[in-house]
């Protein structure tokens, strides 16, 4: 989450505007999954392009979902890697 945060504060100070995936502290239950997944597409949408911050190279599951989705919708996809 550092990393997030990170690119964001950077972004955003370089005039960027910064539609972030949502942060909690616990674990989501299996229902507020599906709807923070359905809310993380529709960020999508809304991006004119996505920024993967991915430390280390690691991409989970849900990212790869969201990158194929972003794809499709062609959107222009850069990682931090």
């Amino acid at each position: 989450m550092a990393d997030m945060r990170a690119a964001h504060r950077d972004l955003t100070s370089a005039g960027v505007i910064v539609v972030a995936p949502s942060e909690a502290d616990e674990s989501p239950t299996p229902e507020q999954e599906v709807v923070l997944d359905a809310l993380h597409l529709r960020k999508i949408d809304l991006a004119d392009r996505v920024l993967v911050v991915n430390p280390g190279g690691y991409v989970g599951e849900p990212t790869r979902r969201e990158i194929a989705y972003a794809e499709a919708a062609g959107k222009p996809i850069s990682f931090t890697g």
